[in-house]
């Protein structure tokens, strides 16, 4: 594996953690965003990795936003676009990612970490985790996806409110409007993350990549549009060795032994 200064990789029974370790507040400069997208692209292409769990070091923060030092040094349009480009792409790329991710939030989770956490595929949270996007506290807008992801999550009004007045909210109402799919005890949310990762990664990668296929596309097609869609992976699916198990297994009363093909 590469070996990284802000981002920590370990791999275990095929789930992969990357951890986000940029003290104190594990903030997104640019050296910490090139290392998770090359972290991330060497798990996307290790076969040995079947579910990628990002989460940050320490007790203060999952990711506390972009660096304040270096939006400061932003020399202008062309500069600030540069960034607000990278970061986009890495945040698409997880999300279009055919290895599901969970966001592991053991923390404050503001701004750029929320961006990364929405466009993460689950999200868990301990319940002393704290979310906003305050970046019109500096007379700035989210850049990396804030203003069209917390919407489709949050519904429009809820998303203005956050967006407009920059406030925090609790890891609970987080998931009351539906930001986080769970809220744990503090010093919990890697272990729930591992036990949900291991759930799923039992589970074939031939289906695994065609449900997250089919609803990201599906979403941006129309209903009739998305069934054909599912339709015609259904169908690839049904050719597969791990299909043919997945049934065998079934009617024989035991658990499927899938070889991802």
């Amino acid at each position: 594996m590469g070996e990284y200064q802000n981002i920590h990789v370990t791999i275990e029974d095929r789930i992969a953690i990357l951890t986000i370790d940029h003290p104190p507040a594990n903030a997104f400069d640019r050296q910490t965003v090139m290392e998770l997208d090359q972290a991330f692209d060497e798990m996307l292409n290790n076969d040995e990795v079947k579910v990628i769990i990002i989460t940050g070091a320490g007790q203060f923060a999952f990711v506390a936003g972009a660096d304040i030092n270096e939006l400061n040094k932003l020399k202008g349009y062309d500069d600030a676009k540069e960034v607000v480009l990278k970061g986009q792409e890495l945040f698409n790329k997880i999300e279009k990612s055919p290895k599901p991710v969970i966001a592991a939030i053991n923390a404050v989770c503001l701004g750029g970490g929320n961006e990364l956490a929405m466009a993460c595929h689950i999200r868990i949270a301990s319940d002393r985790a704290r979310f906003g996007q305050p970046e019109i506290n500096l007379g700035i807008i989210p850049g990396w996806g804030g203003t069209q992801r917390l919407p489709r999550m949050v519904g429009k009004g809820k998303a203005l409110e956050l967006l407009l007045t920059g406030d925090m909210i609790t890891a609970q109402e987080a998931y009351r409007i539906g930001l986080v799919n769970k809220v744990v005890p503090a010093g919990q949310v890697l272990k729930a993350a591992k036990d949900l990762a291991r759930k799923i990664a039992s589970k074939s990668k031939l289906p695994i990549a065609a449900i997250l296929d089919c609803v990201n596309k599906g979403l941006k097609m129309s209903l009739e549009e998305g069934l054909l869609y599912e339709a015609d992976r259904f169908a690839k699916l049904c050719e597969t060795e791990d299909m043919r198990e997945g049934v065998r297994a079934f009617l024989e009363k035991r658990q499927p032994k899938f070889k991802d093909k």
